[in-house]
């Protein structure tokens, strides 16, 4: 009698992740909903965290859709964003230069790369991925925490200089988030919290 033998993916591919097999093999359909990143062929899972940062991503992408277009930019909320075959992140919020045509939108084409910070992905959030997309050239960073406990928000916004980013601009609940560019966008980070 054999032993039945079963590939597992997410197993029998460690640290050999490609677009191609991502294509192939994901989303897993025995996990919950969640993201699927890839850095140097190593996939990381998180799990969607409804609520807040969804709803923050949503209402964030409503207040830059209309003056992101005026320039000619697009805003996308959750998008595939390929740096290399064996490199992708998926943001809490895209802006592109031209529409995503399929599964893989190209960090070249990226302006501005957005999270919400998670509680399981914090380190991630806050430094990995800034220092990611500031390799790929990518000019602008946003990173938001919201908290509809506490009902705080805050948005710290960055632009990319000498390879690093440099923060333009920051605010917290009450005040007013002011940027002039890629496009203006001026509101109180209030309106991010589903209150």
């Amino acid at each position: 009698m054999s032993a039945s033998v079963s590939f597992d993916p997410l197993v029998e591919l460690a640290g050999m992740w490609t677009t191609e097999l991502a294509e192939r093999y994901l989303p897993d359909p025995g996990l919950l909903p969640s993201k699927y990143e890839c850095v140097d062929g190593n996939l990381i899972l998180s799990p969607y965290e409804a609520g807040p940062n969804v709803y923050a991503a949503d209402e964030l992408r409503g207040l830059f859709k209309t003056p992101a277009r005026t320039v000619g930019l697009r805003v996308y909320t959750t998008v595939n964003l390929q740096m290399t075959a064996q490199r992708w992140i998926q943001p809490d919020i895209t802006v592109m230069r031209s529409p995503v045509m399929g599964t893989w939108a190209q960090a070249a084409d990226a302006v501005v790369v957005g999270e919400f910070v998670s509680p399981s992905s914090r380190q991630r959030d806050r430094l990995d991925k800034p220092a990611m997309c500031a390799r790929e050239g990518i000019p602008y960073y946003l990173r938001g925490e919201v908290d509809l406990r506490t009902e705080t928000a805050t948005l710290w916004f960055y632009r990319l200089a000498d390879g690093e980013y440099q923060e333009v601009a920051v605010a917290h609940t009450g005040g007013t988030f002011e940027i002039t560019e890629p496009f203006p966008a001026s509101f109180d980070p209030i309106q991010l919290l589903d209150l």
